[in-house]
């Protein structure tokens, strides 16, 4: 039996296509029947893929982790989404599983431990990553330009604590600086205080790194022309907060 649809009907499945659904998803959340849906699919221009993540939070630092130790691959129309990780940390490795499936609620991510070094890689499957890291590209990271897009840049102001601290747990750490003096009196003494420093090739990464530091009242220095070190008492402690320190 012939079922006229209404114009709301295809209204509702073409933005439902827009965030990446399947033919399948659109026809049980509209009830519009997937043959149709997958007619009104192919008989429209192409639909520009509105993705959002399902959890803001999360994908912040997501997208920390990804812009320090992530890659995108495209082979044959799939796409992996891979993070390496240090198998010391394995409170870091079960945060980053988190944010992706958080991020990405209808995939679950996989552990692939590196043959070559003590390290693991968290990776996941989806035609969607490519719309979550759209700075993905050919060559390495610090060889092309690297701009957050205005979507990622609202999220990364609303949640920088986030974004932070997923830059630190992929290319940055925390260390104890000693040093030794002389005093007027000639005992020598020993100090110590606690320092962050991040490390990237990226100038652009660095300067996201700066500027949201900055965000959140955090000082910090350049050691070098790679190094970016926080050594200030109260910067540490803000950090410390956000749980920047490697466990």
């Amino acid at each position: 039996m012939f079922v006229a649809r209404s114009d709301h009907d295809r209204t509702v499945v073409r933005a439902l296509l827009a965030q990446g659904c399947s033919d399948r998803e659109v026809a049980e959340i509209s009830r519009v029947p997937r043959n149709t849906v997958g007619r009104w699919r192919r008989s429209w221009p192409a639909i520009p893929v509105c993705w959002t993540p399902a959890h803001e939070r999360s994908y912040a630092y997501l997208l920390g982790l990804y812009l320090g130790d992530g890659c995108l691959s495209v082979n044959r129309g799939r796409v992996l989404l891979r993070i390496a990780l240090d198998l010391r940390y394995q409170q870091i490795i079960d945060d980053c599983w988190a944010a992706m499936v958080l991020s990405m609620p209808k995939h679950r991510p996989s552990f692939v431990r590196s043959s070559t070094a003590e390290c693991v890689h968290v990776q996941v499957c989806g035609k969607l990553w490519l719309h979550a890291f759209p700075q993905h590209g050919p060559g390495r990271k610090h060889e092309r330009p690297i701009v957050l897009e205005p979507w990622q840049e609202e999220i990364v102001a609303r949640h920088p604590g986030e974004f932070v601290r997923g830059l630190i747990h992929s290319d940055g750490c925390r260390t104890i600086n000693r040093f030794k003096t002389t005093l007027p009196s000639g005992r020598v003494a020993e100090y110590a205080y606690a320092r962050y420093f991040f490390s990237n090739l990226s100038a652009d990464i660095r300067g996201l790194f700066c500027a949201t530091c900055d965000a959140l009242g955090v000082r910090w220095t350049l050691s070098n022309p790679r190094n970016v070190s926080v050594a200030h008492r109260k910067s540490v402690a803000v950090l410390d907060a956000l749980g920047c320190a490697k466990e």
